[in-house]
């Protein structure tokens, strides 16, 4: 099988899971599909190389993550300009658990958002998502322990609030 035949094989059979996977770190549906592409257009450059990988979704993935980290930072300045505009866009109805969940995360600091989306949403361990941020296992684990306990309260307030969530009715693992 050439390199290429390679890399449409992986494509065909990981491009949506790493979509759901990156949406579930970006919060955006096209910034994810972008950084999924980006990251098979990287493969595409040098082939050879990306062939010999011994787990080459994992390196899609953190490929992926990465970049949609760099263009967060380097759209920083943007998105606030573009905020003072206007109203951001309007999230599609979703049941009052899920929108709660999605607003929690947004308040949470980016390294407890991402390693809490990965662990729980993509199910990944804790190793894989060290590899995949570029930190240590036991930062994970602290981000992780931080981001459940402010998730935690964060979910409580929104439940004291609303009569139709109930405590515990989103499921986070500890």
């Amino acid at each position: 099988m050439s390199d290429g035949d390679l890399i449409s094989e992986l494509y065909a059979s990981c491009f949506r899971r790493l979509v759901v996977q990156l949406y579930a770190v970006t919060g955006d549906l096209a910034e994810a599909q972008e950084a999924v592409q980006e990251a098979f257009t990287r493969a595409l450059v040098s082939p050879g190389r990306f062939a010999g990988l011994k787990n080459p979704e994992a390196w899609l993935r953190r490929v992926a993550v990465n970049w949609a980290r760099s263009r967060f930072r380097r759209r920083r300045v943007l998105d606030g300009l573009l905020r003072r505009i206007g109203p951001p866009p309007a999230v599609a109805d979703h049941s009052p658990e899920h929108l709660a969940l999605l607003a929690a995360l947004r308040v949470l600091p980016e390294g407890q958002r991402h390693a809490l989306a990965l662990h729980y949403l993509v199910d990944l361990p804790v190793d894989e998502i060290a590899a995949t941020l570029g930190v240590s296992a036991g930062t994970v684990k602290s981000r992780l322990s931080r981001g459940r306990h402010a998730l935690a309260a964060l979910l409580a307030d929104t439940s004291d609030t609303s009569d139709t969530m109930q405590p515990g009715s989103i499921d986070v693992r500890s």
